[in-house]
């Protein structure tokens, strides 16, 4: 049997030959038409007109073959296009499955990680409440350095608990032991969509592990599909960019990151609305992270217009709200703004303490937070008033009433 190439070529050389014939064809037919032509009309011409005739029935089957010849080069051309795809095809199928066998084994080793560490966790949270508590007596009872030596070694307040960035706060309400205060947050605020959450998952653990050679080519693989499957102005792939954002803040890239939420802003704002849960969720992100980069002017209106949001959609008294008026206050009080400090700190105290109880470990923090923040402005009776209750109330709750 021939193969593909020898029939081609073959067929080729038929074509050549076809034309070639065609044009002799045409020339005798023509010679002919002009002999007859030339003669006077009284001969008799019936051996040129049986000549013409066959010759035109021969250039029509020549005619019928060239086309016959030029169909089967055509269906030739397709079926190699279609051998080039079905390989191309293959070839991916090869990768992904290699993929996710590989994804498999990583998400196994993770749960076995994950299974030894809950028993270590288990015991160690109690130790850590002990050992916290018996270090802020400690504390209390020590002698207090002057003022001006705390404000030479710490001059500028941490953003560590600033209200937490996207990833942090959707992986805290997935844990099975969040409270229903956290529920209803859920509820009211931006939940990643659900064919994201397990690679968003994956992301943050690489990341956690500071695996970043795995998490950022696995964030921009998956931006790269989204944009194709769905465009770019898509909201998952605002979501993406959130993603590989925060990958980049904990790689102290920045400038990187900066771009990337300020990227998705735009797409949300354009496909999701102005006061949607994700803009105020992306405009916290982005307000963390000027603010770990010093640039406090710049993060405070995005944090006020984030508030404003989560004031719309979720009410004045909610959780979420007392947080994001944490994250407020300590970007004002990295500006020296205690005035407007104090009226955050003591809005976000109120909505914790009716919403969640005076045990929740969010009143401890926001009233030590106002204590540190009377400090700086020389009230020592408000803040030892503030600490004196905060410790007050943790020996109690652990030991019983003070006597």
């Amino acid at each position: 049997m021939l193969s593909a190439e020898e029939i081609l070529c073959s067929t080729q050389q038929v074509i050549a030959g076809l034309e070639a014939l065609r044009g002799e064809n045409r020339s005798l037919l023509g010679n002919l038409q002009e002999a007859m032509e030339s003669r006077p009309a009284s001969e008799s011409g019936g051996l040129e007109q049986e000549k013409s005739s066959i010759i035109q029935k021969s250039l029509e089957k020549i005619e019928l073959g060239l086309s016959e010849a030029q169909v089967m080069m055509a269906l030739s051309a397709h079926l190699g296009s279609l051998e080039a795809e079905k390989q191309k095809l293959r070839a991916q199928v090869r990768r992904l499955v290699q993929e996710n066998q590989w994804l498999r084994d990583e998400l196994a080793s993770a749960q076995q990680r994950l299974q030894d560490k809950e028993q270590e966790v288990v015991t160690l949270e109690e130790q850590n409440k002990h050992l916290q508590f018996m270090s802020s007596i400690r504390k209390y009872d020590q002698d207090e350095p002057p003022l001006d030596e705390k404000e030479t070694s710490s001059n500028k307040e941490s953003l560590d608990d600033l209200f937490p960035a996207e990833d942090e706060e959707q992986s805290q309400m997935s844990q099975p032991h969040h409270s229903s205060a956290a529920a209803a947050a859920q509820q009211g605020g931006y939940e990643i969509p659900a064919r994201l959450r397990t690679l968003h998952n994956l992301v943050i653990q690489y990341a956690s592990q500071g695996r970043y050679e795995v998490a950022v080519p696995l964030c921009k693989q998956a931006l790269e599909d989204l944009e194709k499957s769905s465009g770019h102005t898509h909201p998952d792939v605002a979501t993406m960019l959130n993603i590989l954002a925060l990958v980049y803040r904990d790689q102290n890239k920045y400038k990187e990151a900066a771009n990337l939420l300020n990227d998705a802003l735009e797409i949300r704002e354009k496909t999701l609305g102005m006061d949607h849960p994700a803009v105020a969720a992306t405009l916290n992100n982005l307000a963390v992270l000027y603010g770990k980069r010093g640039k406090y002017k710049e993060a405070e209106p995005l944090c006020k217009r984030a508030l404003e949001i989560r004031e719309k959609v979720l009410g004045t008294d909610h959780p979420d709200v007392a947080k994001q008026l944490n994250n407020l206050a300590l970007l004002c009080q990295n500006q020296g703004k205690y005035q407007e400090v104090e009226q955050y700190y003591e809005r976000a105290l109120h909505i914790y303490q009716s919403k969640l109880g005076p045990d929740d470990a969010n009143v401890a923090k926001t009233k030590n937070n106002l204590a540190s923040c009377y400090l700086k402005q020389g009230k020592y009776r408000q803040a030892e008033a503030l600490y004196k209750e905060i410790l007050t109330r943790a020996h109690e709750k652990e030991f019983g009433s003070v006597e």
